[in-house]
Order: structure tokens, then C-alpha cells, then sequence
């Protein structure tokens, strides 16, 4: 089980590491960047923060005993612009991520070929992690384009600044 306790420690790595990139995200946002949206199609990231959540109750609760698209979650409803404070966004946001990684720190070795249900398919655990975390990625590098496109120059990068790798590759961070 060494393989597997590695593909553990690092997935749980990437998610800890997508979650921080959504936080230093947040951080730099007013009440009204986490409204701001591009036109009536596109998502806020005050939408993007509460479907992430609605995401993370359904499916990592009760992982082996219920599908994870559960019939109360309401799916269509995560897609509505209701929360309105930053506080409001910032407890959704700390609230998904508290229940998915309570839930991935109880997983070792043995459940990454347990079976769960999404959707009523069979998905073995290492798939569901998979999945949500390309699901969960998309969805913060979206919050981060957001960003980026009404923060503007004031936009403090969340990597190496553009036109610094040189410097960033000699002397480090």
C-alpha cells in the first residue's frame, strides 16, 4: 500500500494547495469584486464560492452510504447571487472546505478503490478525487481570472509575477 499512501499524501497536497490559491483569491477582493460578472452569463465568484460548497456538502457527505448528488442539494439554486457580505462568502467558503477535507483526512489506503455513487455511477474514490479536483480547479482559476480582471494592476500575483522568472529562477521567492 506505499503507492497508494503517496497518491493519498499528494492529492491531498493539490487540494491544500487549490484551496490556498482560492483564499489569497478572496483576500485581495471587495464586497463588490465577489458580485463583479462580465455579463448576465457568466458566474460571480460569490456564485462560484457557493456552488463550490453546495459541490462539497453533496458530495462528501456520507460518501459510502449515500450518492453524492444529493436530493436536497439543489444544485440549480448554487447558481443564484445571494450571498451578499463578504462574511457570507467567506463562511460558505470555509464551510465546503472544512466538510471535503475533514473527509479526505479520514480516507487511507484501503478506500481509494471503494466504490461511491455520483449521479447513481459507481466511482472508486481515487476517480471522485480526480474528478472533483479538476472540478474544484477550474472553478477557483476562474475566481482568479475574476480576480485578476478587476483587481488590475493591483492584482498581487499568486505565482511568479509576469516578466520575473528570470529573477524568481536565480534568487528563488
Amino acid at each position: 500500500m506505499k503507492f497508494e499512501q503517496e497518491y493519498l499524501n499528494v492529492i491531498k497536497s493539490r487540494f491544500r494547495e487549490i484551496k490556498r490559491l482560492g483564499d489569497r483569491t478572496l483576500e485581495q477582493l471587495s464586497e463588490a469584486d465577489l458580485h463583479w460578472q462580465y455579463n448576465e452569463d457568466t458566474n460571480t465568484i460569490a456564485i462560484l464560492v457557493k456552488h463550490l460548497r453546495g459541490n462539497m456538502h453533496s458530495r462528501w457527505t456520507d460518501v459510502f452510504t449515500t450518492d453524492g448528488e444529493k436530493p436536497n442539494r439543489h444544485r440549480d439554486g448554487e447558481f443564484e447571487d445571494d450571498l451578499q457580505t463578504i462574511e457570507g462568502v467567506s463562511d460558505a467558503w470555509e464551510e465546503g472546505w472544512q466538510l471535503f477535507l475533514t473527509t479526505l483526512e479520514s480516507f487511507d489506503a484501503e478506500d481509494l478503490l471503494r466504490t461511491q455513487k455520483i449521479r447513481g455511477e459507481d466511482h472508486t474514490i481515487l476517480e471522485a478525487l480526480e474528478r472533483q479536483h479538476t472540478h474544484y480547479a477550474s472553478h477557483i482559476g476562474q475566481m482568479m481570472f475574476i480576480g485578476k480582471q478587476v483587481k488590475g494592476s493591483d492584482w498581487q500575483s499568486l505565482s511568479i509575477p509576469k516578466g520575473q522568472s528570470e529573477q524568481y529562477l536565480k534568487h528563488g521567492k
